[in-house]
């Protein structure tokens, strides 16, 4: 829901009457206004390439890490706990990043350095990750054993710190775009659609890598005895991925600045006065208050987030291990089927990507075009998922029926891959499921992006709050799908199912209940946006 956004935001001197973000009515301006003028779309695209970066990585910890870890010793019904740390570390670093990218300036600015250093600590992580398996053979795991205990350690250590470095750069860069869009409401919805296509892009490129076994030849020293062709490809995939972030990251933060230009009120003197003021304790403060005093409209977009996300994890943590067991019938560490079906499904991946970054152009169109806007827009596409997810039961079946055997001379029987038609409607199905994937990743943040700029709330801690609608379901899914599938035979799909009928609910919220916001309306070439102090 838009309301006319204010010229000017303003600090409260007494902070024990300072609202947090997301409230409706602006706080009264004080002492450091900083402009943030509409900016050109090209600089909008260099902070959105950002994300191709941010993709790649994801893209192989959907891709290859699940079944890596598998390979490492981690059951199946254990392995969705690694994934613990993604949603623990968004609903804490995200918002507390978001909170102190809003109120603090450096001389490189607010968003920027939060950039940087999340570049860094993700290059420090997927140097843990790669070289998990070679860390952990030379302080004492044996390699002909199937658990490989140290490994495992430096594994997860890694995990967490490349999960932790992702929202810290995610969340800013989402908050960027916000004060590079000026206020504009439609500029934020091509902003973050422009961010969504950049996702599509690392996606491609991640998956393409993630489905290619011979990568590897490309870097022949990441071949050792504890790292084998899997292991190989997988540490090559990520020499690449952070080849590719530094370039991007390296661009953006060299010709975008942050236009913080008001120097007869925005000085060091402010600034240093204002870090006095601001304590850890306003960050609490700021994130409950914000929770508190979310308008209605925040209230129904966190629900259809929620519900949303509770839809799609369950087939992001599993979908290359629904292919290689499921889809394919192999087994982890028995013979070379499983890992077919996991470059299998790395390949649909790719093909989804496409179609994600095809949809993501169409996004702004869509919304102006499509009577009922974003509500009708967001609310079929999760109906859509909703289907889909209820697809990968038939493909199940329908590869479990036309399985093939091969029996050798001495009795051995061996599985044969699946035939064409099933593999093509696995490949199928994953690609059309970029279409609904394209208006998660972009109109759930535009709209955030609108309802904090209409309220005079900061970018930062308003990405941050919606990020916990995110996080949360993937908590609760990383605790509950391994148990909840193993109760039904060790398989994927009850979490499918799951997953199935969370999309319709929050397809039905989002039409039913989600408030339209109103037509575009003119705004100012500037919007002004407090910096020092809760919002």
């Amino acid at each position: 829901m838009e309301t006319k956004t204010p010229t000017k935001t303003k600090m409260d001197p007494n902070p024990k009457v300072v609202k947090a973000s997301l409230q409706t009515e602006p706080p009264q301006p004080k002492e450091v206004v900083a402009q943030q003028h509409e900016a050109p779309l090209g600089k909008i695209l260099m902070v959105a390439a950002i994300a191709t970066g941010i993709q790649f990585n994801w893209s192989l910890q959907l891709s290859l890490l699940t079944p890596y870890v598998q390979l490492l010793g981690i059951p199946h019904k254990w392995a969705s706990l690694i994934w613990l740390c993604g949603p623990i570390s968004g609903m804490v670093v995200q918002p507390l990043v978001g909170y102190y990218s809003d109120n603090y300036v450096t001389r490189f600015g607010r968003r920027r350095p939060y950039i940087a250093a999340g570049a860094v600590f993700i290059a420090v992580a997927v140097f843990l990750i790669s070289f998990a398996a070679d860390i952990g053979h030379a302080t004492g795991d044996s390699i002909g054993k199937a658990a490989k205990p140290r490994a495992i350690v430096v594994f997860v250590v890694g995990f967490w710190v490349l999960d932790v470095a992702n929202n810290m750069l995610q969340g800013p860069c989402r908050a960027f775009l916000g004060d590079l869009s000026g206020g504009n409401s439609s500029k934020m919805r091509t902003a973050n659609a422009s961010f969504a296509f950049f996702i599509s892009i690392g996606s491609i490129l991640g998956y393409a890598a993630g489905s290619f076994n011979q990568l590897h030849k490309m870097f022949p020293f990441t071949i050792t005895k504890a790292c084998d062709l899997y292991c190989a490809n997988l540490k090559s995939c990520f020499f690449l991925s952070i080849t590719i972030l530094t370039i991007v990251t390296t661009i953006a933060l060299s010709f975008v600045k942050e236009d913080l230009t008001n120097p007869s009120e925005f000085d060091s003197k402010n600034t240093n006065n204002l870090e006095t003021k601001t304590k850890v304790p306003f960050f609490l403060g700021g994130i409950f208050g914000a929770m508190k005093d979310l308008p209605k409209a925040m209230w129904i977009l966190l629900l259809v987030t929620f519900l949303n996300i509770f839809a799609w994890f369950p087939f992001m943590m599993f979908d290359t291990d629904w292919m290689g067991s499921e889809v394919y019938g192999g087994k982890v560490g028995e013979g070379n089927l499983y890992n077919q079906g996991v470059h299998a499904g790395s390949l649909g991946l790719m093909t989804q990507a496409i179609v994600l970054g095809i949809t993501s152009l169409g996004i702004e169109f869509l919304a102006r075009r499509l009577r009922g806007g974003v509500n009708k827009l967001w609310g079929g596409a999760n109906f859509f998922l909703a289907i889909c997810m209820c697809l990968t039961v038939l493909i199940t079946k329908l590869a479990e029926s036309l399985r093939r055997y091969k029996t050798a001379t001495d009795g051995t029987v061996t599985t044969l891959p699946p035939d064409a038609g099933v593999k093509a409607g696995a490949l199928a199905l994953f690609g059309v499921m970029g279409i609904p994937q394209a208006v998660t990743f972009s109109i759930p943040y535009a709209l955030a992006s609108i309802y904090s700029s209409k309220s005079g709330a900061g970018q930062g801690l308003s990405v941050g709050v919606l990020n916990l609608a995110v996080c949360l379901p993937q908590l609760i899914i990383s605790i509950l799908s391994g148990p909840w599938d193993a109760l039904f035979g060790g398989g994927n799909l009850p979490a499918f199912i799951v997953g199935a009928v969370a999309a319709a609910a929050s397809g039905v919220v989002a039409i039913a209940f989600l408030p339209i916001p109103p037509p575009d309306t003119p705004l100012d070439k500037t919007s002004t946006i407090a910096v020092g102090a809760p919002h």
